[in-house]
């Protein structure tokens, strides 16, 4: 049994005041195993953002199945699905959402909160992430007075930080420099290595060679799946240049 198993989803948007229906997702299949690192791509309009809000439990397919180790999430009860995300899912947004008037440390403790967890649990739990991403010395900081990316390394804590199954990123380099994209690019790389699995969304290419494969979306459907495999980064980024542009050209066969 795959980790993360997704059968024949459809998402079809129907207008509230009436008009054409709008179909973000049609029949997209594939499976991931544990540990795996996933990069998804494609053009605006492709349907990333919505097979992201599906696999995060925000949305439910209008068809198909998603199943998370075994467990059918589209049948979750929505009194259950908050609890379900935070327990099972770590989210890296671009924009970082932290709350400026939260210190670091109480941003990265939130899911521990609510979880009812007690301060001296969470400061046991916390204390070997801050060490390992480096933000050790600046947890009682507030994101205002730190760069953007310690406030992603922040954000990336706190998504580790309760443990979960599966990283979810929603271009977590987009708000980034170059030399902080490249720092978190690392961190992931690092993570992953670790054992986390993670499914990133991404416009970058430079970002998504850091993956262990990229799947390309095009009006809704997967157009191609790239394995890095023995792939050097120089390689993937090649690869995945290269897909990108049959993509745009409209060739079928990447």
């Amino acid at each position: 049994m795959a980790f993360l198993e997704i059968e024949h989803i459809e998402k079809v948007y129907t207008p509230r005041l009436g008009g054409a229906k709008v179909r973000a997702l049609a029949d997209v299949s594939f499976t991931l195993e544990q540990g795996e690192f996933l990069a998804i791509m494609g053009e605006s309009g492709a349907g990333k953002t919505t097979l992201l809000n599906i696999l995060a439990a925000l949305d439910k397919p209008t068809g198909g199945s998603v199943r998370l180790c075994g467990r059918e999430m589209t049948a979750i009860p929505e009194g259950e699905l908050a609890s379900f995300r935070r327990d099972r899912l770590g989210f890296v947004f671009q924009d970082f959402n932290l709350l400026d008037t939260f210190t670091l440390e109480d941003n990265i403790y939130l899911p521990l909160v609510l979880q009812g967890r007690k301060i001296n649990d969470m400061r046991r739990m916390l204390r070997p992430i801050a060490q390992r991403l480096g933000i050790a010395e600046i947890l009682k900081k507030y994101p205002y007075e730190v760069s953007g990316g310690q406030k992603q390394r922040a954000a990336v804590a706190r998504a580790l930080i309760t443990g979960p199954q599966l990283i979810l990123a929603d271009e977590p380099t987009g708000a980034l420099d170059s030399k902080a994209s490249d720092a978190l690019l690392r961190l992931l790389g690092e993570v992953n290595e670790a054992g986390q699995t993670i499914v990133m969304v991404t416009h970058s290419v430079k970002a998504a060679s850091h993956a262990s494969r990229v799947l390309f979306l095009r009006d809704g459907r997967v157009y191609h799946q790239l394995y890095r495999g023995s792939l050097t980064g120089e390689q993937m980024f090649a690869r995945i240049s290269d897909t990108l542009t049959a993509l745009a050209g409209g060739e079928r066969d990447a």
